[in-house]
C-alpha cells in the first residue's frame, strides 16, 4: 500500500487549512464564497438543484483520470467536520499543484464532490432536512429532493468508490483503550448476513490505508463502526448497487469540541484514501480492516465521581443554536455506579 508522509502533512497543514470556515455550525452562507472562489480554477463548480427550502446544492468536479470517485458531506446538517475536510482537501490540490500526490490524484481520478447535501439542515443545525427526513435513511423511498439529487449524481458519475462523510457523537470510544473514537470507519454491509463480498473487500482495503496513516498520528484513536445492515441507509444501498462506499465518522479528540483538530485528521484520511485509490491497481488486501478495534459507547462528556462510585453523576452536552450562535448545554444523563464508563472530563465530588 502507498502511504502519505505524516510529517509532511503535519508540517504543512497550516498552509492547507481553509481558515474561513471553522467550528461546528457551518452553513451554505459560510461556504458559498468558497464555491465562487473556485470559478477560475481547474475545479468545475455547478449548482445541481435546490433543497426543500430553495437553497442551492453545489457539485464540484476535478481530475481527468479513469477512476471515478464520489464524495458527499453534510447529508446530516449538523455534521460539518467532513465539509471542512473537503475544503482542506481542495486547498491541498490547489496549493501543491506540482506535488506527486496531486499529480497522481488529478491524472488517475475523476472526482465529484457534493460538499453540503443538506443546506436546510445545516442552517437549522439539525440532522434532518426541512421536511424532517433523515437523508441517510431515504435511499430507498427517495422522498426528499436532496436524496433524489444525490441519486442522480450517483447514476451520472457511476463511481467505483464513494466517501460518505459524517460526524459521530462524543459517546464513542475505541474498544480496548481509554481513548475516544476520534475517527471511525465502516465498510457497509450489503445484506443482513454481512457477507464480505468482493466490493466490501475493496472498500476495506482503502480503509486499511487510511487507518495505517492515522495510526502514525493518533495511535489507538481509530474505531470500526458497526456493520449492522440498515436496509434504507445510503451507504448500505450504494455498496449494494456496486459502488464501494467508505464511511468516515469524525468523532471527539481531547478538548476539541469545535472539531478543528478532528477536521485535520478527517482531511488526512480523505487525502490518503483518494491517493491510495489513485496509485494502486489491486484492492484485494483487506484482512487488517477486521483488526481495527470496535467503536463502542463508553463515554460521557462529564462525570462527577463519588466515593466508591456509588453516586456518580454523568452529563452530556446537547448541541444547540442560541442567539444565532452555536452552544453546548450540559444536561444530566445518568446517576449511579458509572465505574464502567469514561468521561472526557472527570471531577471528584466533595460529598
Amino acid at each position: 500500500m502507498t502511504h502519505l508522509n505524516s510529517s509532511f502533512l503535519e508540517d504543512n497543514y497550516s498552509k492547507i487549512k481553509e481558515d474561513s470556515i471553522s467550528g461546528r455550525w457551518i452553513t451554505l452562507t459560510d461556504i458559498e464564497p468558497l464555491y465562487l472562489g473556485l470559478q477560475n480554477s481547474e475545479i468545475q463548480t455547478k449548482i445541481i438543484g435546490e433543497s426543500e427550502e430553495g437553497r442551492a446544492i453545489y457539485k464540484l468536479k476535478l481530475g481527468k483520470g479513469k477512476k471515478r470517485i464520489l464524495v458527499w458531506s453534510q447529508m446530516h446538517g449538523n455534521e460539518s467536520t467532513g465539509t471542512k475536510a473537503v475544503f482542506d482537501f481542495l486547498n491541498f490540490l490547489q496549493r501543491f499543484p506540482t506535488h506527486q500526490i496531486t499529480k497522481s490524484i488529478i491524472d488517475n481520478c475523476s472526482i465529484t464532490i457534493v460538499p453540503m447535501l443538506n443546506p436546510d439542515g445545516a442552517q437549522a443545525y439539525t440532522r434532518v432536512n426541512a421536511n424532517n427526513v433523515d437523508l441517510n435513511r431515504d435511499a430507498v423511498e427517495l422522498e426528499a429532493k436532496e436524496s433524489k439529487l444525490l441519486r442522480s449524481v450517483l447514476e451520472e458519475v457511476n463511481p467505483q468508490f464513494c466517501f460518505n462523510l459524517h460526524d459521530q457523537r462524543t459517546i464513542f470510544g475505541v474498544e480496548g483503550t481509554k481513548n475516544p473514537a476520534t475517527i471511525s470507519f465502516l465498510a457497509p454491509s450489503e445484506e443482513e448476513k454481512r457477507t464480505i463480498t468482493e466490493g466490501r473487500k475493496e472498500t476495506m482495503n482503502v480503509i486499511v490505508a487510511m487507518n495505517d496513516l492515522l495510526q502514525e498520528i493518533i495511535p489507538n484513536h481509530v474505531g470500526r463502526y458497526t456493520d449492522e445492515f440498515y436496509p434504507t441507509a445510503t451507504g448500505d444501498n450504494f455498496q449494494k448497487l456496486g459502488h464501494n462506499t467508505i464511511l468516515i465518522e469524525a468523532g471527539h479528540f481531547a478538548g476539541d469540541y469545535d472539531r478543528e483538530e478532528v477536521r485535520k485528521f478527517n482531511f488526512y484520511a480523505l487525502l490518503q484514501g483518494i491517493y491510495h485509490i489513485s496509485s494502486v491497481e489491486s484492492f484485494k488486501e483487506f484482512e487488517k480492516y477486521l483488526a481495527i478495534p470496535n467503536n463502542i459507547k463508553n463515554f460521557y462528556d462529564v462525570i462527577y465521581r463519588s466515593k466508591n462510585n456509588e453516586k456518580d453523576v454523568a452529563y452530556q452536552y446537547v448541541e444547540t443554536i442560541e442567539n444565532d450562535k452555536f452552544a453546548l448545554v450540559l444536561t444530566k444523563e445518568k446517576e449511579g455506579n458509572l465505574s464502567m464508563y469514561l468521561a472526557h472530563k472527570e471531577f471528584i465530588k466533595n460529598s
